[in-house]
């Protein structure tokens, strides 16, 4: 994110207030999109957390890079008090302590209570998973049309690759490999991963390059893969709501996001008996116990598992 669209954000949500928090953080959104690579998604989730922290201490009259364990304890009261979940509280807390570690990196004086504050107990959400029904009926709900094929091929890679529907608006037609059915995904914090894909999803994305976005681009030029009616790039939100559209023609329930079809896709590999390591690095988890949760959706494959290994099983 450019900085002086930071800027304009953080001097908006802090009420035009000069302070030297602001600044700080104007500074270290710059250095977040800028020189360490976070993706858009993740710098406008810092930027949103950090502003709202800012806010808080100009309305409390507070130095908000000095402020003692006591002020943010009745930060966090206010945040509860408001209904915050504590997936977001947790969330908050992480961004104000990146703020905090990269001032201190930077050799800013700064009081670090922040880092002693211990993160609420997060509940252990299961990940919502698609049935095979559900699945069936989402990729029927393309249409026939330039858009359909877009469509269809953008369903198809989401299953076939386990992205990030960050990760599919990330796709040019470079980091597409047809010979070897492949794509370059690019992910979290700057990091690359090369996905597998199956043949159905090969002939929907063939047919979408061939017919389907040409057809959309209209002699305009982009890299992108995927591309509006428009012929333009589609970003994440842009391929949201072309889900979100399908969702509702397939009849899936409200709530279900895209997100769960990198849950299917993960699911559906360990059923199918896929080392977790391997689901691992296909997802491009840096850790093997975020991987792990997609264990406690496929108990009979673990329960299989201890009676053929177990040398009393």
């Amino acid at each position: 994110m450019p900085l002086l669209l930071a800027e304009m954000i953080c001097l908006a949500d802090c009420g035009a207030c000069a302070s030297e928090l602001c600044v700080q953080i104007d500074r270290f959104i710059a250095y977040v999109s800028q020189v360490a690579g976070y993706s858009p998604e993740t710098t406008r989730s810092y930027l949103q957390h950090l502003d709202a922290y800012a806010l808080w201490c100009e309305r409390g009259g507070l130095d908000g890079l000095h402020v003692d364990a006591r002020d943010l304890r009745g930060y966090l009261a206010s945040l509860k008090a408001a209904g915050y979940s504590a997936a977001t509280v947790a969330a908050r807390l992480s961004a104000m302590r990146s703020l905090f570690r990269w001032l201190a990196y930077e050799g800013l004086e700064t009081n670090e209570a922040v880092l002693a504050l211990s993160t609420p107990k997060m509940p252990r959400h299961l990940p919502a998973v698609l049935t095979v029904e559900q699945v069936e009926a989402l990729m029927r709900a393309p249409g026939d049309d330039a858009e359909g094929a877009r469509d269809a091929a953008m369903l198809e890679l989401f299953i076939a690759t386990g992205a990030r529907i960050s990760e599919l608006a990330g796709i040019t037609l470079g980091d597409v490999d047809c010979t070897e059915q492949t794509v370059l995904l690019h992910g979290k914090g700057s990091k690359q991963r090369i996905a597998p894909f199956y043949a159905r999803a090969m002939a929907k994305l063939e047919r979408y390059v061939d017919e389907g976005r040409p057809a959309l681009l209209g002699g305009r030029a982009t890299d992108a893969l995927f591309v509006s009616r428009r012929g333009t790039a589609m970003n994440a939100d842009a391929l949201r709501h072309r889900f979100n559209v399908l969702k509702r023609k397939a009849g899936i329930p409200a709530d279900v996001t895209p997100h769960a079809m990198r849950h299917t896709f993960a699911t559906e590999l360990l059923e199918g008996g896929a080392d977790i390591r391997c689901v691992q690095e296909l997802l491009g988890h840096s850790s093997l116990s975020t991987t792990q949760l997609y264990t406690h959706l496929t108990p009979d494959r673990l329960k299989d598992a201890l009676k053929s290994a177990h040398p009393r099983g």
